[in-house]
Protein backbone atom coordinates (compact mmCIF):
# COMPACT_ATOMS: atom_id res chain seq x y z
CA UNK A 1 0.00 0.00 0.00
CA UNK A 2 1.45 3.58 -0.75
CA UNK A 3 1.35 6.00 1.97
CA UNK A 4 2.57 9.57 1.17
CA UNK A 5 3.40 12.38 3.48
CA UNK A 6 3.66 16.14 2.61
CA UNK A 7 6.06 18.42 3.94
CA UNK A 8 4.90 22.36 3.89
CA UNK A 9 6.94 25.65 4.75
CA UNK A 10 4.24 28.50 4.69
CA UNK A 11 6.63 30.99 4.06
CA UNK A 12 6.41 34.45 4.62
CA UNK A 13 7.22 34.86 0.50
CA UNK A 14 5.74 31.79 -0.66
CA UNK A 15 5.11 28.15 -0.24
CA UNK A 16 7.69 24.99 -0.96
CA UNK A 17 6.70 21.43 -0.24
CA UNK A 18 7.45 17.87 -0.61
CA UNK A 19 6.07 14.68 -1.24
CA UNK A 20 7.53 11.61 -0.09
CA UNK A 21 7.32 8.30 -0.08
CA UNK A 22 6.73 7.13 4.11
CA UNK A 23 7.54 3.51 2.87
CA UNK A 24 11.04 4.21 1.19
CA UNK A 25 11.67 7.52 3.04
CA UNK A 26 12.40 9.36 -0.30
CA UNK A 27 11.22 12.73 -1.25
CA UNK A 28 9.20 12.33 -4.56
CA UNK A 29 8.96 16.31 -5.86
CA UNK A 30 8.97 19.72 -5.02
CA UNK A 31 6.48 22.67 -6.30
CA UNK A 32 7.16 25.76 -4.76
CA UNK A 33 5.09 29.12 -5.41
CA UNK A 34 6.85 32.59 -7.00
CA UNK A 35 5.23 34.24 -4.42
CA UNK A 36 2.59 34.73 -1.35
CA UNK A 37 -0.83 34.32 -2.28
CA UNK A 38 -1.92 37.08 0.26
CA UNK A 39 -1.74 40.84 -0.82
CA UNK A 40 1.52 42.66 0.19
CA UNK A 41 5.36 42.44 0.43
CA UNK A 42 5.71 40.89 4.30
CA UNK A 43 4.53 39.39 6.77
CA UNK A 44 2.91 42.87 8.62
CA UNK A 45 0.92 43.40 5.44
CA UNK A 46 -0.50 39.74 5.36
CA UNK A 47 -1.58 40.68 8.70
CA UNK A 48 -3.40 43.78 8.29
CA UNK A 49 -5.02 42.46 5.13
CA UNK A 50 -6.41 39.63 7.89
CA UNK A 51 -7.13 41.89 10.25
CA UNK A 52 -9.44 44.01 8.14
CA UNK A 53 -10.45 41.95 5.79
CA UNK A 54 -11.31 38.57 8.05
CA UNK A 55 -9.14 35.93 9.17
CA UNK A 56 -11.99 33.69 7.21
CA UNK A 57 -10.96 35.41 4.00
CA UNK A 58 -7.45 35.48 4.35
CA UNK A 59 -7.68 31.72 5.04
CA UNK A 60 -9.46 30.68 2.26
CA UNK A 61 -6.79 32.80 0.27
CA UNK A 62 -3.98 30.59 1.80
CA UNK A 63 -5.73 27.65 1.04
CA UNK A 64 -6.55 28.26 -2.53
CA UNK A 65 -2.54 28.51 -3.12
CA UNK A 66 -2.00 25.28 -0.41
CA UNK A 67 -4.01 23.36 -2.94
CA UNK A 68 -2.40 24.34 -5.77
CA UNK A 69 0.76 23.34 -4.41
CA UNK A 70 -0.29 20.10 -3.55
CA UNK A 71 -1.80 19.53 -7.35
CA UNK A 72 1.13 20.57 -9.07
CA UNK A 73 3.00 17.69 -6.72
CA UNK A 74 2.04 15.37 -9.26
CA UNK A 75 1.28 12.63 -6.69
CA UNK A 76 -2.55 10.94 -5.88
CA UNK A 77 -3.27 13.20 -2.98
CA UNK A 78 -5.58 10.37 -2.23
CA UNK A 79 -2.42 8.27 -0.97
CA UNK A 80 -1.43 10.87 1.99
CA UNK A 81 -1.93 10.32 5.64
CA UNK A 82 -0.22 13.04 6.76
CA UNK A 83 1.07 16.69 6.01
CA UNK A 84 3.29 18.67 8.11
CA UNK A 85 3.76 22.53 7.92
CA UNK A 86 6.27 24.77 9.39
CA UNK A 87 5.98 29.02 9.43
CA UNK A 88 6.03 31.66 11.48
CA UNK A 89 3.16 31.75 14.15
CA UNK A 90 1.34 34.35 11.23
CA UNK A 91 1.14 31.89 8.00
CA UNK A 92 0.28 28.92 10.58
CA UNK A 93 -2.54 30.97 12.48
CA UNK A 94 -4.36 31.92 9.12
CA UNK A 95 -3.66 28.15 7.97
CA UNK A 96 -5.63 26.76 11.09
CA UNK A 97 -7.77 30.59 10.54
CA UNK A 98 -7.57 31.21 14.21
CA UNK A 99 -7.50 33.99 16.66
CA UNK A 100 -4.43 36.43 15.18
CA UNK A 101 -5.24 39.97 17.44
CA UNK A 102 -2.62 39.13 19.69
CA UNK A 103 0.18 38.65 16.94
CA UNK A 104 -0.99 42.83 16.31
CA UNK A 105 -1.29 44.00 19.41
CA UNK A 106 1.44 42.91 22.30
CA UNK A 107 -0.15 45.02 25.33
CA UNK A 108 -2.38 43.02 27.49
CA UNK A 109 -4.55 45.65 28.17
CA UNK A 110 -5.19 46.21 24.66
CA UNK A 111 -6.32 42.19 24.27
CA UNK A 112 -8.50 42.92 26.91
CA UNK A 113 -10.28 45.76 25.96
CA UNK A 114 -10.79 43.79 22.65
CA UNK A 115 -12.20 40.70 24.21
CA UNK A 116 -9.45 38.94 23.05
CA UNK A 117 -8.27 35.51 24.18
CA UNK A 118 -4.48 34.64 22.94
CA UNK A 119 -4.72 30.90 21.74
CA UNK A 120 -1.75 28.95 22.91
CA UNK A 121 -0.11 28.14 19.78
CA UNK A 122 0.98 24.84 21.06
CA UNK A 123 2.25 22.05 19.12
CA UNK A 124 -1.02 19.86 17.74
CA UNK A 125 -2.29 17.29 15.70
CA UNK A 126 -5.33 17.34 13.65
CA UNK A 127 -7.07 15.81 11.17
CA UNK A 128 -7.39 16.93 7.82
CA UNK A 129 -11.25 17.46 8.32
CA UNK A 130 -10.64 20.11 10.70
CA UNK A 131 -8.80 22.48 8.20
CA UNK A 132 -11.46 23.71 5.85
CA UNK A 133 -10.80 23.23 2.63
CA UNK A 134 -7.59 21.07 2.29
CA UNK A 135 -7.80 18.40 0.04
CA UNK A 136 -6.25 15.53 0.88
CA UNK A 137 -8.24 12.61 2.65
CA UNK A 138 -10.27 14.09 5.41
CA UNK A 139 -8.16 11.32 7.89
CA UNK A 140 -4.93 12.50 7.42
CA UNK A 141 -2.84 13.45 9.83
CA UNK A 142 -2.03 17.48 10.21
CA UNK A 143 0.92 18.25 12.14
CA UNK A 144 1.37 21.83 13.27
CA UNK A 145 4.62 22.72 15.24
CA UNK A 146 4.72 25.47 17.91
CA UNK A 147 5.45 28.86 18.66
CA UNK A 148 7.74 30.42 21.05
CA UNK A 149 6.14 34.10 21.31
CA UNK A 150 4.44 36.57 18.89
CA UNK A 151 6.91 36.86 15.98
CA UNK A 152 9.26 34.05 16.95
CA UNK A 153 7.57 30.76 15.48
CA UNK A 154 8.05 27.31 14.61
CA UNK A 155 10.74 28.35 11.16
CA UNK A 156 12.77 29.74 13.82
CA UNK A 157 12.80 26.89 15.94
CA UNK A 158 13.25 24.70 12.88
CA UNK A 159 16.52 26.91 12.35
CA UNK A 160 17.94 25.82 15.48
CA UNK A 161 17.06 22.59 15.56
CA UNK A 162 18.00 21.82 11.72
CA UNK A 163 21.70 23.65 12.38
CA UNK A 164 22.47 21.85 15.30
CA UNK A 165 24.02 24.85 17.30
CA UNK A 166 22.42 24.18 20.08
CA UNK A 167 24.42 20.79 20.36
CA UNK A 168 28.00 23.08 20.56
CA UNK A 169 29.50 24.76 22.98
CA UNK A 170 30.83 27.37 21.26
CA UNK A 171 29.05 31.05 20.66
CA UNK A 172 27.03 31.20 17.77
CA UNK A 173 24.21 32.87 16.14
CA UNK A 174 22.01 31.74 13.27
CA UNK A 175 19.56 33.69 11.06
CA UNK A 176 17.00 32.80 8.77
CA UNK A 177 17.32 35.82 6.63
CA UNK A 178 13.92 37.04 4.92
CA UNK A 179 11.09 39.49 5.10
CA UNK A 180 10.69 38.41 8.91
CA UNK A 181 14.39 37.80 9.63
CA UNK A 182 14.31 35.41 12.88
CA UNK A 183 17.57 35.08 14.77
CA UNK A 184 18.77 33.22 17.71
CA UNK A 185 22.06 33.77 19.86
CA UNK A 186 23.46 30.75 21.70
CA UNK A 187 25.77 31.83 24.75
CA UNK A 188 27.15 29.90 27.40
CA UNK A 189 23.99 27.37 27.25
CA UNK A 190 21.68 30.06 26.85
CA UNK A 191 19.09 30.86 23.80
CA UNK A 192 18.01 34.65 22.91
CA UNK A 193 15.34 34.84 20.17
CA UNK A 194 14.48 37.83 18.32
CA UNK A 195 12.84 38.59 14.82
CA UNK A 196 13.16 41.72 13.22
CA UNK A 197 11.09 42.91 9.92
CA UNK A 198 13.73 43.07 7.81
CA UNK A 199 12.04 43.69 4.41
CA UNK A 200 11.19 42.00 1.25
CA UNK A 201 14.61 43.29 -0.17
CA UNK A 202 15.99 39.88 0.93
CA UNK A 203 13.84 37.97 -0.81
CA UNK A 204 13.84 40.17 -4.02
CA UNK A 205 10.52 41.99 -3.37
CA UNK A 206 9.93 45.32 -3.76
CA UNK A 207 12.63 45.62 -5.86
CA UNK A 208 12.64 47.38 -9.36
CA UNK A 209 13.31 43.96 -11.29
CA UNK A 210 13.45 42.00 -7.97
CA UNK A 211 11.35 38.24 -7.67
CA UNK A 212 11.80 35.39 -5.14
CA UNK A 213 14.96 32.88 -5.60
CA UNK A 214 13.56 31.30 -8.88
CA UNK A 215 15.34 30.03 -12.13
CA UNK A 216 16.26 32.54 -14.25
CA UNK A 217 17.13 35.08 -11.01
CA UNK A 218 20.68 36.44 -10.54
CA UNK A 219 22.05 35.08 -6.97
CA UNK A 220 25.48 36.76 -7.15
CA UNK A 221 27.89 38.68 -9.27
CA UNK A 222 31.43 38.80 -9.38
CA UNK A 223 33.58 41.99 -10.51
CA UNK A 224 36.30 40.16 -13.37
CA UNK A 225 38.31 43.44 -14.00
CA UNK A 226 35.65 46.14 -14.84
CA UNK A 227 33.25 44.23 -15.58
CA UNK A 228 30.89 41.95 -13.36
CA UNK A 229 29.97 38.31 -14.15
CA UNK A 230 26.53 37.42 -13.45
CA UNK A 231 25.75 34.26 -11.47
CA UNK A 232 21.73 33.19 -12.17
CA UNK A 233 19.69 29.76 -10.95
CA UNK A 234 19.24 26.88 -13.37
CA UNK A 235 16.03 25.10 -13.50
CA UNK A 236 17.77 22.76 -10.61
CA UNK A 237 17.87 26.01 -8.72
CA UNK A 238 21.78 25.56 -8.71
CA UNK A 239 24.11 28.87 -9.65
CA UNK A 240 25.83 28.67 -12.76
CA UNK A 241 27.65 31.87 -14.76
CA UNK A 242 25.52 34.15 -16.71
CA UNK A 243 26.68 37.02 -18.44
CA UNK A 244 29.82 39.25 -18.19
CA UNK A 245 28.33 42.79 -18.38
CA UNK A 246 29.43 46.39 -17.76
CA UNK A 247 26.89 47.32 -14.87
CA UNK A 248 27.30 50.84 -15.63
CA UNK A 249 25.63 50.60 -19.11
CA UNK A 250 24.60 47.00 -19.22
CA UNK A 251 26.12 45.65 -22.16
CA UNK A 252 26.82 42.04 -22.67
CA UNK A 253 30.91 41.42 -23.33
CA UNK A 254 30.12 37.73 -23.14
CA UNK A 255 27.52 35.82 -22.98
CA UNK A 256 26.95 33.21 -20.17
CA UNK A 257 25.17 29.65 -19.85
CA UNK A 258 21.95 31.13 -18.83
CA UNK A 259 19.97 34.68 -19.63
CA UNK A 260 18.50 36.28 -16.24
CA UNK A 261 15.39 37.36 -15.87
CA UNK A 262 15.85 39.41 -12.59
CA UNK A 263 17.39 39.80 -9.60
CA UNK A 264 16.74 37.74 -6.24
CA UNK A 265 17.26 38.55 -2.55
CA UNK A 266 21.15 37.68 -2.74
CA UNK A 267 21.72 39.48 -6.46
CA UNK A 268 20.95 42.53 -4.42
CA UNK A 269 23.17 42.40 -1.31
CA UNK A 270 25.92 41.32 -4.33
CA UNK A 271 25.12 44.43 -5.99
CA UNK A 272 25.22 46.62 -2.71
CA UNK A 273 28.57 44.93 -1.97
CA UNK A 274 30.16 44.67 -5.30
CA UNK A 275 28.94 48.43 -6.15
CA UNK A 276 30.59 49.55 -2.74
CA UNK A 277 33.71 47.51 -3.57
CA UNK A 278 33.59 49.04 -7.31
CA UNK A 279 33.46 53.05 -5.80
CA UNK A 280 30.11 53.23 -8.00
CA UNK A 281 27.86 53.51 -4.84
CA UNK A 282 28.16 55.95 -2.23
CA UNK A 283 25.95 55.73 -0.25
CA UNK A 284 22.76 56.60 -0.30
CA UNK A 285 23.92 57.31 -4.26
CA UNK A 286 24.29 55.55 -7.10
CA UNK A 287 27.42 57.29 -9.37
CA UNK A 288 26.37 56.07 -12.48
CA UNK A 289 25.25 58.14 -15.24
CA UNK A 290 21.41 57.68 -14.90
CA UNK A 291 22.08 56.78 -10.64
CA UNK A 292 20.93 52.87 -11.91
CA UNK A 293 23.08 50.02 -12.29
CA UNK A 294 22.23 47.96 -15.54
CA UNK A 295 22.53 43.74 -15.28
CA UNK A 296 21.09 43.52 -18.84
CA UNK A 297 18.87 45.55 -21.32
CA UNK A 298 15.58 45.47 -19.16
CA UNK A 299 17.14 44.35 -15.91
CA UNK A 300 18.44 47.60 -13.99
CA UNK A 301 18.57 48.39 -9.88
CA UNK A 302 17.89 52.00 -8.89
CA UNK A 303 18.60 54.27 -5.68
CA UNK A 304 15.41 53.43 -4.67
CA UNK A 305 16.55 49.71 -4.52
CA UNK A 306 19.57 50.63 -2.85
CA UNK A 307 17.45 52.26 0.01
CA UNK A 308 15.14 49.07 0.63
CA UNK A 309 18.70 47.00 0.81
CA UNK A 310 20.30 48.91 3.15
CA UNK A 311 16.42 48.94 5.07
CA UNK A 312 16.73 45.10 5.28
CA UNK A 313 20.97 45.00 5.90
CA UNK A 314 20.48 47.79 8.72
CA UNK A 315 17.71 45.87 10.64
CA UNK A 316 19.52 42.35 10.40
CA UNK A 317 22.78 44.01 12.26
CA UNK A 318 20.59 45.93 14.45
CA UNK A 319 18.90 42.62 15.52
CA UNK A 320 22.43 40.77 15.97
CA UNK A 321 23.82 43.70 18.13
CA UNK A 322 20.50 43.94 19.94
CA UNK A 323 20.89 39.76 20.87
CA UNK A 324 24.55 40.25 21.86
CA UNK A 325 23.88 43.12 24.34
CA UNK A 326 21.02 41.38 25.83
CA UNK A 327 23.88 38.13 26.46
CA UNK A 328 25.91 40.88 28.24
CA UNK A 329 28.83 40.16 25.50
CA UNK A 330 30.35 41.84 21.96
CA UNK A 331 29.89 41.14 18.38
CA UNK A 332 33.42 39.74 17.96
CA UNK A 333 32.31 37.25 21.03
CA UNK A 334 30.35 35.55 18.17
CA UNK A 335 32.01 32.09 16.92
CA UNK A 336 30.06 30.51 14.68
CA UNK A 337 27.34 32.22 12.14
CA UNK A 338 24.52 30.22 10.72
CA UNK A 339 22.79 31.30 7.78
CA UNK A 340 18.90 29.44 6.58
CA UNK A 341 16.58 29.83 4.04
CA UNK A 342 17.08 30.75 0.44
CA UNK A 343 18.96 34.06 0.97
CA UNK A 344 21.00 33.16 3.34
CA UNK A 345 22.30 29.95 1.21
CA UNK A 346 22.51 31.51 -2.24
CA UNK A 347 24.48 34.39 -1.23
CA UNK A 348 28.20 35.23 -0.92
CA UNK A 349 28.73 34.86 2.46
CA UNK A 350 32.19 37.17 2.62
CA UNK A 351 30.11 39.76 0.91
CA UNK A 352 27.46 39.53 3.20
CA UNK A 353 29.74 39.99 5.80
CA UNK A 354 31.23 42.93 4.61
CA UNK A 355 28.08 44.69 4.43
CA UNK A 356 27.39 43.81 8.06
CA UNK A 357 25.14 40.94 8.05
CA UNK A 358 27.55 38.78 9.88
CA UNK A 359 29.64 39.18 12.76
CA UNK A 360 32.68 40.65 11.95
CA UNK A 361 35.19 38.36 14.08
CA UNK A 362 33.33 34.85 13.25
CA UNK A 363 35.99 31.52 12.28
CA UNK A 364 33.44 30.11 10.58
CA UNK A 365 29.48 30.11 8.73
CA UNK A 366 27.80 27.59 7.33
CA UNK A 367 25.08 27.87 4.85
CA UNK A 368 22.37 25.09 5.72
CA UNK A 369 19.26 25.62 3.44
CA UNK A 370 15.81 25.73 4.29
CA UNK A 371 15.72 24.60 7.44
CA UNK A 372 11.59 25.45 7.66
CA UNK A 373 10.86 22.71 4.88
CA UNK A 374 13.33 20.59 6.36
CA UNK A 375 12.04 20.34 9.95
CA UNK A 376 8.70 19.88 8.05
CA UNK A 377 10.02 16.49 6.36
CA UNK A 378 11.34 15.22 9.55
CA UNK A 379 8.51 15.85 11.35
CA UNK A 380 6.49 13.77 8.53
CA UNK A 381 8.83 11.33 8.84
CA UNK A 382 9.23 10.96 12.61
CA UNK A 383 6.28 12.64 14.04
CA UNK A 384 7.72 12.22 17.71
CA UNK A 385 9.69 15.25 16.94
CA UNK A 386 6.84 17.49 17.82
CA UNK A 387 7.71 16.99 21.31
CA UNK A 388 10.99 17.91 21.01
CA UNK A 389 9.54 21.17 19.35
CA UNK A 390 7.46 21.55 22.17
CA UNK A 391 9.98 21.27 24.84
CA UNK A 392 12.58 24.11 23.04
CA UNK A 393 9.60 26.16 22.84
CA UNK A 394 8.73 26.44 26.08
CA UNK A 395 12.20 26.96 27.59
CA UNK A 396 12.75 29.88 24.89
CA UNK A 397 9.32 31.38 26.07
CA UNK A 398 12.10 33.46 29.22
CA UNK A 399 14.64 34.12 26.78
CA UNK A 400 12.72 35.60 23.78
CA UNK A 401 13.67 39.75 22.97
CA UNK A 402 10.81 41.46 21.67
CA UNK A 403 12.65 44.49 19.27
CA UNK A 404 9.41 46.40 18.86
CA UNK A 405 9.75 47.38 22.67
CA UNK A 406 13.83 47.38 23.03
CA UNK A 407 15.25 50.71 23.14
CA UNK A 408 18.54 49.04 21.96
CA UNK A 409 17.35 47.44 18.62
CA UNK A 410 15.40 51.36 18.32
CA UNK A 411 18.87 53.01 18.99
CA UNK A 412 20.10 50.83 16.55
CA UNK A 413 18.53 50.95 13.71
CA UNK A 414 17.88 54.35 13.60
CA UNK A 415 21.91 54.53 12.98
CA UNK A 416 21.26 51.94 10.66
CA UNK A 417 18.96 53.88 8.85
CA UNK A 418 20.81 57.35 8.81
CA UNK A 419 24.14 54.94 7.17
CA UNK A 420 21.81 53.51 4.45
CA UNK A 421 19.40 55.96 3.30
CA UNK A 422 20.91 59.40 4.65
CA UNK A 423 24.67 58.75 4.00
CA UNK A 424 25.59 59.38 7.60
CA UNK A 425 29.34 58.64 7.24
CA UNK A 426 30.31 55.53 9.56
CA UNK A 427 33.01 57.35 11.77
CA UNK A 428 29.82 59.48 13.04
CA UNK A 429 27.87 56.16 13.40
CA UNK A 430 30.49 54.83 15.99
CA UNK A 431 30.45 58.00 17.36
CA UNK A 432 26.84 57.95 17.95
CA UNK A 433 27.51 54.20 19.59
CA UNK A 434 29.79 55.83 22.31
CA UNK A 435 27.41 58.08 23.05
CA UNK A 436 24.81 55.75 23.79
CA UNK A 437 27.35 53.54 25.48
CA UNK A 438 27.47 50.62 23.12
CA UNK A 439 30.89 49.07 21.45
CA UNK A 440 31.86 50.25 18.62
CA UNK A 441 30.84 47.86 15.65
CA UNK A 442 34.22 45.74 15.27
CA UNK A 443 35.80 45.62 11.66
CA UNK A 444 36.90 42.51 9.75
CA UNK A 445 39.64 40.26 10.62
CA UNK A 446 41.04 37.79 8.74
CA UNK A 447 38.48 35.44 6.39
CA UNK A 448 36.06 32.96 7.92
CA UNK A 449 36.10 29.27 6.73
CA UNK A 450 32.48 29.24 4.86
CA UNK A 451 30.80 25.86 5.03
CA UNK A 452 28.17 25.17 2.16
CA UNK A 453 25.66 22.30 3.47
CA UNK A 454 23.66 22.20 0.52
CA UNK A 455 24.10 22.70 -2.84
CA UNK A 456 20.96 24.85 -2.84
CA UNK A 457 18.37 26.28 -0.46
CA UNK A 458 15.92 23.08 -1.02
CA UNK A 459 18.69 20.13 -1.40
CA UNK A 460 16.63 17.13 -2.41
CA UNK A 461 14.15 18.33 -5.09
CA UNK A 462 12.77 14.33 -5.50
CA UNK A 463 13.25 11.53 -8.40
CA UNK A 464 10.23 14.01 -9.91
CA UNK A 465 12.48 17.17 -9.75
CA UNK A 466 10.98 20.60 -9.43
CA UNK A 467 7.56 22.69 -10.46
CA UNK A 468 7.17 26.20 -9.84
CA UNK A 469 3.69 27.36 -9.21
CA UNK A 470 3.00 31.31 -10.60
CA UNK A 471 -0.49 30.89 -10.91
CA UNK A 472 -0.62 31.21 -6.81
CA UNK A 473 -3.02 34.05 -6.62
CA UNK A 474 -6.50 34.14 -7.42
CA UNK A 475 -8.21 36.41 -10.41
CA UNK A 476 -11.19 38.38 -9.74
CA UNK A 477 -13.59 40.13 -12.15
CA UNK A 478 -15.34 42.93 -10.88
CA UNK A 479 -18.02 45.92 -12.23
CA UNK A 480 -18.52 48.51 -10.12
CA UNK A 481 -21.41 51.23 -10.93
CA UNK A 482 -19.61 54.14 -10.75
CA UNK A 483 -17.23 53.33 -13.23
CA UNK A 484 -16.59 56.33 -15.62
CA UNK A 485 -13.70 53.78 -17.81
CA UNK A 486 -10.99 56.65 -17.04
CA UNK A 487 -8.68 53.92 -15.45
CA UNK A 488 -7.10 55.87 -13.26
CA UNK A 489 -6.73 52.94 -10.83
CA UNK A 490 -5.20 50.83 -13.77
CA UNK A 491 -2.46 53.38 -13.85
CA UNK A 492 -1.95 53.88 -9.75
CA UNK A 493 -1.22 49.90 -8.87
CA UNK A 494 2.25 50.01 -8.25
CA UNK A 495 2.35 46.80 -9.06
CA UNK A 496 0.25 46.64 -12.38
CA UNK A 497 -2.51 43.95 -9.86
CA UNK A 498 -5.49 45.61 -11.54
CA UNK A 499 -6.47 45.87 -15.39
CA UNK A 500 -9.73 46.15 -17.27
CA UNK A 501 -11.15 43.29 -19.40
CA UNK A 502 -10.86 44.65 -23.13
CA UNK A 503 -14.48 45.39 -24.41
CA UNK A 504 -16.26 45.08 -21.77
CA UNK A 505 -19.70 48.09 -21.31
CA UNK A 506 -20.10 48.36 -18.58
CA UNK A 507 -16.02 48.39 -17.61
CA UNK A 508 -15.23 45.11 -15.65
CA UNK A 509 -12.03 45.40 -13.58
CA UNK A 510 -9.51 42.32 -13.02
CA UNK A 511 -7.52 42.26 -9.66
CA UNK A 512 -4.48 39.16 -9.56
CA UNK A 513 -4.79 39.29 -5.72
CA UNK A 514 -1.11 38.05 -5.04
CA UNK A 515 0.30 40.80 -7.45
CA UNK A 516 -1.50 43.31 -4.65
CA UNK A 517 0.10 45.30 -2.13
CA UNK A 518 -2.41 44.96 0.00
CA UNK A 519 -4.92 47.53 2.58
CA UNK A 520 -1.52 49.31 2.96
CA UNK A 521 -1.43 50.25 -0.38
CA UNK A 522 -4.78 51.13 -1.57
CA UNK A 523 -3.75 53.81 -4.17
CA UNK A 524 -6.03 52.35 -6.57
CA UNK A 525 -9.00 53.32 -4.28
CA UNK A 526 -7.43 57.05 -3.90
CA UNK A 527 -7.00 57.12 -7.56
CA UNK A 528 -10.64 56.73 -8.13
CA UNK A 529 -12.06 60.11 -9.28
CA UNK A 530 -15.52 59.73 -8.29
CA UNK A 531 -14.45 57.08 -5.62
CA UNK A 532 -16.54 53.92 -6.29
CA UNK A 533 -14.01 51.43 -6.53
CA UNK A 534 -13.41 49.29 -3.72
CA UNK A 535 -10.92 47.21 -3.27
CA UNK A 536 -12.97 45.06 -0.36
CA UNK A 537 -14.83 44.14 -3.45
CA UNK A 538 -12.09 41.89 -4.84
CA UNK A 539 -12.20 39.70 -2.07
CA UNK A 540 -15.28 39.79 -0.11
CA UNK A 541 -17.73 38.95 -2.92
Amino acid sequence: MTRLAIAMDLGTSGFRAHAIDLNSREIISTAITTRHPLPGANVIDHLHFALEMSVEIAGNVMMEAVNKVLGRLRVPLDDVVRLAVCGNPIQLSLFQRIEIRDLAFAGKRKLEALGVVPPKRDATVLTASQIRGLMIPAEAEVLIPPAVRHEIGADALAMMIQTGMLERDETSLTTDYGTNAEMALFHQGQVITGSTAAGPALEGQQITCGMLAMPGAISDLNRVDHLHRLIVLDQDMLSIMGPLINLETGNVREAGEIEPVGITGTGTVAIVSQGLEANLVRLPRINTLDAEFHLSSDINFTEEDLKEAGKAIGSVRAGHVTLCHEAGIDMGDVVTAYMSGASGTYVDALKAQRLGMIPPRVKTIYQVGNTSLAMARDLVLDPKKLDMMSDLAKNLRQTHCMFAASKVFEKIYILELSFWTEGMPFSQYQAFLRRYGFPELLTIEGSPEVIRTVRRDIDDLGRLGLVTVPDVGQIVQVQFEECTACFECVASCPEKAIRHLEGSDPPVLILDQSLCNGVACRRCERACPPKGFSLERFFKE
